[in-house]
This record gives C-alpha cells, structure tokens and sequence, in this order.
C-alpha cells in the first residue's frame, strides 16, 4: 500500500477508538487496524456500571463500543480488518506488516491491549461473564451477596478479593500453595478480615453450570482429592474471579520497544514511548488502573500528541 497515514492506530478497544476520534477531529489522515472485533476485553462484559456518561440501566460493553466506533468514523477514522506480523518502527516512516499488506504510517499508536491469564480449566471460557470475571472494579456489584470464589495469591487476588468482600457474603480464595504470595501488610488485612476464607494447596480443574456458573471441580494439589463445590440453591450461581495476571498483548514489539518486565510498554505521561513518533495508549503500557475509562484518556493524549507533532511540520 502506497498510502502513507499521519497515524496509524493498532487495535479498536476503548483506546485505539478513543485516539481515532481524537485523531480525525484534527482532521488527520487515519487508520485503525484490528485483528478481531472492536472493543477488545470490554466486548465480552455483559453490564457495565461505572463509565462516566453511560446510559445507567442496560450498558453492555458491546452497546458502548458500538457508540465508540461510530464516532471515530464519524471524524473520518478509516479501517482495516487485519493482523500485523512485524513492525519497522525506526525512522520517519513506520512501517507494519502483515501476511498479506504493508501500511506506512508517520506515526503509529500501539492500543493492542492486553488479556486476562487464563485461570486454565475446562468450562473456563463458556462461563467467561456468566459468573466467570478477572475484574473486580468492574464486576463487584453483580455478586452483591453471592458467593464469590477468587484463584491467585498474590497483592493483586488478595486485594481484588477483600474489595470483593464489600459486595458478596463470602469470599473464598483458592491458592495452589499452602501460603500467600501477597506482601506481609496486604496479608494481615486479609486474616483479619471475618468474609475472606481460604482453600489451600487448591486449583480449579473444571467448570459446569446451565447457562450460568453453577458448579466447579477443585482439586487438592497435595493429596489428589477432588471436591465439587456448587452453588447455595437459593442463589442458583456463584462469582469466580481469575487473579493471576495479565498478559499485554506486545509480543510483536519485543526487543524494539522498551518494556517492564512483564512485556507491558513502557511510556510518558503523554503517551510517549523511546521511539520518537510511536506512541502507547490503553492497558498495553505500565499504569495503576486498566479500565475503560482510563483506556480512553489514554488514547485521546496520545492522539493529542501526534497533532501537535505533525502541527511541527506546518
């Protein structure tokens, strides 16, 4: 392809839309690549509560990226349906790649996301915002006095796990060790705290349930026992929370782009990455909170920077 971009934006979750919108508003030339469908992990959350400005009663990820994307090609965001394989992100063109196509770009915004680690049992991804979660910010409120189960061990599934104790009767967290992995501090507030109970030397094998969660396999990783635990009749459900990471979605990027040592991408306060024009925006770089919200503003930023750097040219 000929074509060369003012910016290239990679991935249409809530950041790389958010950065399209910005992006053409400036009435710069734009194009936003995704590999899949729009809205990245907010595309599979049946309810959303806490965005400033949704519509309070029936949001779905879904209906709020649907929003997202007909504004950014309101402003003009143009689209392609691809997976790039290799990036030449050095110089004054950037260059990306794929299977079939090559898209040229004075700017590229990395907005690829990131992914939940996978809890790694059978039934997981049937159940996956049918009583499965691994957002506790985002998804509390729908287990307000179930029960909750949550699997991991360390800072993150501790703390997400006593957030979660404001909102369910009971919750219970499954760890393959006889010990938390958690800081000392997080851990003392955990033992105090009377709805947080804990299974040790525990994981989960499998998954059932009609339509929603209902019942699960855990094995005792010591002894080989198995136990079915299901849900309090009444309920007719229980939450499972998967707590044991994320995965950024960067892979492509690696040894050209500067990374913690998780492989999150590593940037300013303005989005800037170590290379000059390339940009990262949304839960793909280091930051404190990945939710939608935050996504967007980083998006918008970095789209912010990349008109005042073109603006350079004039």
């Amino acid at each position: 392809m000929s074509e060369i971009y003012d910016v290239i934006i990679l991935g249409a979750g809530p950041a790389g839309l958010a950065a399209g919108l910005y992006a053409g508003r400036s009435r710069l030339n734009v194009l936003i690549i995704e590999k899949g469908q729009d809205g990245g992990q907010i595309a599979i959350t049946d309810e959303i509560e806490n965005y400033p400005g949704q519509i309070v009663e029936g949001e779905s990820g879904p209906s709020l990226i649907a929003r997202m994307t007909e504004q950014a090609e309101k402003f003009g965001a143009k689209r392609v349906s691809d997976m790039i394989k290799e990036v030449e992100l050095e110089g004054e063109v950037k260059v990306l790649k794929s299977e079939k196509n090559e898209y040229r770009g004075k700017n590229v915004i990395i907005a690829t996301g990131a992914h939940a680690r996978p809890i790694g049992c059978k039934g997981e991804g049937q159940f996956r915002g049918k009583g499965v979660s691994y957002c506790a910010t985002c998804d509390a409120n729908f287990f307000e006095d179930f029960e909750v189960y949550v699997v991991g061990g360390g800072d993150s599934a501790v703390e997400e796990a006593m957030y979660l104790t404001k909102f369910a009767r009971k919750v219970t967290i499954i760890h393959r060790r006889d010990e938390l992995r958690a800081a000392k501090s997080i851990q003392e507030k955990a033992f105090k705290n009377p709805k947080l109970f804990f299974m040790w030397d525990s994981v989960v094998e499998e998954l059932e349930g009609d339509d929603i969660l209902q019942a699960m396999y855990v094995k005792n990783v010591k002894t080989g026992e198995v136990t079915k635990v299901e849900a309090d009749p009444e309920d007719g459900m229980f939450g499972l929370f998967g707590f044991i990471g994320t995965v950024p979605n960067t892979k492509i990027f690696e040894g050209v782009i500067d990374m913690d040592e998780r492989g999150y991408i590593k940037t300013d306060a303005d989005m800037h990455t170590n290379i000059p024009g390339v940009y990262a925006a949304g839960d793909v770089r280091v930051k404190s909170l990945r939710q939608v919200v935050t996504a967007v503003a980083d998006g918008a930023i970095a789209a912010v920077q990349v008109e005042r750097s073109m603006s350079d040219y004039f």
